[in-house]
């Protein structure tokens, strides 16, 4: 979640100029400045992932915890409050998350801060010969699964049966053949809390279910369900032809009564038929048409235009794709990522992102060299505001580029990076689609920072590439978008490109200098 940028304003050191010249003059009734107190950092044993911090939307401090542990008695690793914040109540040494809890955080105002614990306890039921999935309602305490109205329900072969963490103790304990020929109840004991499950199996004379397919540009995600062990699978055809296509079964993978599959080779904007079997019964036929593919938008970095001394990666006149954090780095030096003629191709231009120091008489910041798809929104005091993300709904599979890059030994540290002074710098490309409702803002003001998240859960696909490596000439490199749901359609695309990686820190190195050139995305 290492992004951008920026940073510096002249005004802001005019305006401290003027401060101290007429400090005699100021009397004690001007009103106390306004500083938000957020917190900065959280973190507590147990948990498995990194802690969420949203400080723009919600105040928000989001913590995720292994199933295991008892979130009534948590232990606080530490944590971090902006400077000179106060927190009522206290915190201790452990603190109960079982229920969110309220924080209030103040200096001259106060500021209300929810801090919770996300804990997905993975709860299973599976008996043999089942249809589709198992139901699991956890708000309720019900867990429903299907078979076949030729199974007695006198005797149902149990494959699992999980209805709390792993260290619960279930009463009665289940069986490897149960009664449900009437509901079941269990008892699940986990730390102390108690829950009385209620445990359904319910015959249905639907042996099996085509679902809709999730259909990319040239690939298409299928699922069915079906009876547990049986003979499951997928046919499908151009719906304008009569031939099924049978998929293979080193294709097909199968969960329980649930089974899923992913034909390749479409031809994109084009429909298709698909039906689900189970031992030779075919469920409903689904028609899906595939995605059109998208070109981004200015990929080749072609085409630029000055304003001042601000670099702008657009045609003069024509509205922006991509933006820069050019001004706030010109407010004391020139644009830090500018057009070039050095190209993969030895044609057109390519971005050149450079690295500086931002400031005069060693007052200012570091500004990491940098591109965006999205838009500079304006400078706060040295600080940068950003909306990052362009409307998107499709979903691409890759993204390439061409890129060189120098690398300078980290010599600006913001103060949670100080370890990493002397080190080799890295530049840091990303892109993600999401279905964020808007473009992401970005603040890189410490007391009030919001970057991108890559656990935000709008995020639909993410891909990344790091290198701290030299390169004197052109490489390509393919960015691979790992979908982490096939189901969800995108609403922006985010695309960001950093000459040092931890440049939204005010940290990296001067001089470092990455090269883009010919960007573009791909479907298959």
């Amino acid at each position: 979640m290492h992004k951008l940028l920026l940073k510096n304003s002249t005004g802001c050191l005019l305006i401290l100029f003027v401060l101290s010249v007429f400090h005699a003059c100021i009397e004690n009734d001007i009103p106390y400045p306004r500083i938000k107190m957020n917190f900065q950092e959280f973190e507590i044993e147990g948990q498995i992932g990194k802690t969420v911090i949203d400080s723009i939307n919600y105040n928000t401090v989001t913590i995720p915890i292994g199933e295991t542990v008892n979130l009534k008695t948590l232990k606080i690793k530490s944590y971090r409050l902006t400077e000179s914040a106060m927190i009522s109540p206290a915190l201790g040494t452990t603190i109960d998350l079982s229920m969110p809890k309220t924080f209030t955080l103040s200096l001259y105002q106060e500021y209300e801060w929810i801090v919770k614990a996300e804990q997905n306890l993975n709860r299973a039921f599976l008996v043999s010969g089942q249809v589709g999935h198992s139901e699991i309602d956890s708000i309720h305490y019900v867990a429903v699964a299907y078979v076949p109205t030729s199974t007695p329900l006198n005797r149902v072969p149990v494959n699992k049966l999980k209805l709390g963490p792993s260290n619960a103790v279930m009463t009665p304990s289940p069986q490897e053949y149960m009664d449900f020929t009437s509901p079941r109840t269990f008892t699940v004991k986990y730390h102390d809390i108690t829950e009385e499950w209620t445990v359904y199996v319910i015959q249905t004379d639907q042996s099996v279910v085509t679902e809709t397919p999730d259909a990319f540009a040239t690939k298409a995600y299928l699922h069915g369900t079906g009876q547990s062990g049986a003979d499951n699978g997928f046919e499908f055809r151009p719906t304008t032809e009569s031939e099924w296509t049978l998929i293979g079964k080193d294709q097909i993978s199968s969960d329980g009564g649930t089974f899923t599959a992913t034909v390749t080779g479409l031809t994109p904007q084009t429909r298709y038929t698909v039906r689900a079997f189970s031992d030779g019964v075919y469920g409903e036929e689904i028609s899906f048409t595939t995605e059109t593919p998208v070109s981004l938008t200015d990929g080749s970095f072609d085409e630029w235009h000055q304003s001042g001394k601000v670099w702008n990666p657009w045609p003069n006149g024509s509205l922006s794709y991509w933006d820069t954090g050019n001004r706030g780095a010109t407010t004391l030096g020139e644009s830090n990522t500018t057009p070039t003629t050095e190209t993969s191709t030895g044609k057109g231009q390519a971005a050149k992102l450079h690295s500086k120091f931002v400031g005069i008489a060693g007052i200012g910041k570091f500004a990491a060299g940098n591109i965006f798809a999205g838009e500079y929104v304006r400078t706060d005091g040295t600080n940068g505001i950003l909306n990052f993300g362009r409307p998107f709904e499709v979903r691409p599979t890759r993204l390439r580029f061409s890129y060189k890059y120098t690398s300078a030994s980290i010599n600006r540290t913001s103060e949670e990076f100080t370890a990493l002074k002397g080190r080799p710098d890295s530049c840091y490309i990303y892109v993600s689609v999401g279905d964020w409702e808007a473009p992401l803002e970005i603040r890189t003001k410490p007391s009030e920072r919001k970057l991108f998240e890559q656990n935000d859960p709008a995020i639909i696909a993410y891909g990344e590439f790091i290198s701290g490596s030299n390169t004197s000439v052109y490489q390509q490199v393919e960015i691979p978008l790992v979908y982490r749901t096939t189901s969800r359609k995108p609403k922006h695309l985010v695309i960001v490109c950093t000459a040092s990686k931890y440049g939204d820190y005010f940290t990296g190195g001067e001089g470092s200098t990455l090269w883009i050139d010919n960007m573009e995305l791909l479907y298959d």
